[in-house]
Parts: C-alpha cells; structure tokens; sequence
C-alpha cells in the first residue's frame, strides 16, 4: 500500500485579515498548525512550528513525531520569553505519516486541528480536540448540541508553545486502500457539522483536489470566520498506476459540491502551485494592461 493522490489548500476565509495557519506537505509526513496568540504572535507560533516539523528529522514512527512536536515545543516556548511581544502565543499541530510499515497512519496531534478518516462513505474522526467543550462533554455538563453553540467552543486546553514541555497525543490506524486522510484546522469544522463534511467528500472524494476547494468553498458559504486549511491524501494498492504526487490545484472551487448551504462569492485561494487556467488569466490581464497603455500612448501623441 502507498499514497495515492494529495492535495493542500489554505484560505485566510472571509472576516480574517491574515491567515494564521501554517502546514507541512513533505510525503510521506503532513501536517497542520494553527497559531494563536496576540498581534502576528500567532502567525509566528504556526510558522516556527511548520518550520520545526519539516526541518527536522524525517519521522518512522509515532516516536518520531512526537520528538518533532517537542522540539516545535521548545522553539516556540524560547522564543515568546526572549521576545515579550509573543509572549503567550501557542498553536496547534495536527500531523500524519504513512510510515513504512505497510497499512500504517500515524497520528501527532496537540489542540484542535483535526485529522479524519473517511472511508466506504462514512467520515470518522480521529483525534479528540483538547478543548474546554470536549471536557464539558466528556465531564457531562455540556451535551455535544450543546458545544457546538458554546461561546467558548474555540478556547483549547493544550497547545504548542504555551508551557515548557507538551503532551502529545500519538498513535496509529489500520489504513486500507481507498482510505481518504484528512487534516484541517478548526476554521473548517467551527463552520460545518461532520455531516456536512461528508456530504461534500460524497460528492467529491474521488479528486481530492476538487474535494480540498469544495470544503474550503463550503466553509466560506457559512461565513469563513477563520482561516482555513485542508489536507487530504489517499492510500492505493502498491500495484494501483502511480498518480501525481503534487498538491491537487484544481481550477475553481467546485461549488456544486455544497449545493445544500446557502452560497456567497469566494474569495481567491491561496494554493500551493497556480492552475493553468490561472495562469491564462494572467496573461489576457497584462496584455489588456499593455492594450491600455498602448491606447493613452496613441492620443497623448494625437494631441
């Protein structure tokens, strides 16, 4: 068994300035951080961590990865004591590796990014956010309806960066062929319920480059309160015809793909690598530019 197909997107979403997450998209090893803390320190604290996990040692195992959160961990922690301006900032990291064993995903996770496995049709969850309303839930005082409203549903209880040392959640999944893998930040799942998130991988898991622009098309018609990052990478049969491995760009958001949810106009996304429509858009733009200058040029000599 090996990857198949991937695909990343990230969207700063639609009340956002900046956009404060940060990813790692180093096959066999993907992950995700979602910073936060006060003025850029949150944008600091994702990017220090991406930086960390895709500088350091190429993880094998579950070991591995926690060894890189720890070290993401420590950066950060240094860093908001030496710079008072970032004092306090933390972010999330949410990682998966297709390690060598054969059938094996391992998870890293800290915060409430998400990873998710969706399979024969059903979207399941893998990783248990690390937040006030999941210990609400899990403490009885809260039903899961409940927190899904809680004005409080974004305060989490562990980050990276926020203390000394961290505690991360390792561990590992059976992965079958067909199984679709998908990491994101919370500006994805505050926006849309689980069943939503599987209605739109119904329509579109087939091209997880078509299904990474419709999820992140769909969170914006909700509103695209946060910034917004998509993940998603398949397993095959080790005999099945090798597949590109870039990051799916895909053309425009697929936008049938969440017919159900009321529709605005989408932002631009922010993609790794430009489209070859993108890319003809670029130039019919400067060559209408060049045709202006090139009239005002004509009257100015005509006058």
């Amino acid at each position: 068994m090996r990857i198949g197909r991937t695909a990343v997107v990230t969207d700063t979403g639609r009340r956002r300035i900046g956009n404060e997450d940060a990813y790692v998209f180093k096959p066999p090893f993907f992950a995700i951080a979602d910073g936060m803390g006060g003025a850029r320190a949150g944008e600091i604290a994702a990017g220090l961590a991406a930086a960390a996990l895709e500088e350091g040692a190429e993880p094998t195992s579950a070991e591995g990865i926690v060894a890189l959160i720890d070290e993401a961990n420590r950066q950060i922690w240094e860093r908001s004591i030496q710079d008072p301006d970032t004092s306090g900032m933390g972010t999330t990291v949410t990682a998966a590796l297709v390690a060598a064993d054969p059938g094996k995903v391992v998870i890293g996770h800290v915060g409430d990014s998400r990873a998710y496995l969706y399979r024969d049709g059903t979207l399941a969850q893998l990783t248990t956010d690390h937040s006030l309303v999941v210990e609400l839930v899990e403490s009885g005082i809260l039903t899961p309806e409940e927190a899904e409203r809680h004005p409080q549903r974004s305060a989490i209880t562990r980050a990276v960066g926020t203390e000394p040392t961290v505690e991360v959640d390792a561990f590992t999944v059976d992965a079958e062929p067909g199984d679709l893998y998908l990491i994101c930040s919370d500006g994805l799942t505050d926006m849309l319920t689980e069943e939503e998130l599987e209605d739109v991988l119904e329509k579109t898991a087939a091209d997880p480059a078509r299904a990474a622009d419709a999820l992140v098309a769909a969170a914006n018609a909700r509103g695209g309160e946060d910034n917004i990052t998509v993940v998603l990478f398949e397993m095959t049969d080790a005999d099945a015809p090798a597949e590109d491995a870039e990051p799916g760009v895909g053309e425009e958001p697929p936008i049938e793909a969440a017919d159900h949810l009321e529709q605005e106009p989408t932002r631009s996304l922010r993609r790794h690598g430009a489209g070859p429509g993108g890319r003809v858009a670029a130039i019919l733009l400067l060559l209408a530019v060049l045709g202006i200058g090139l009239l005002l040029l004509y009257l100015g000599f005509r006058r």
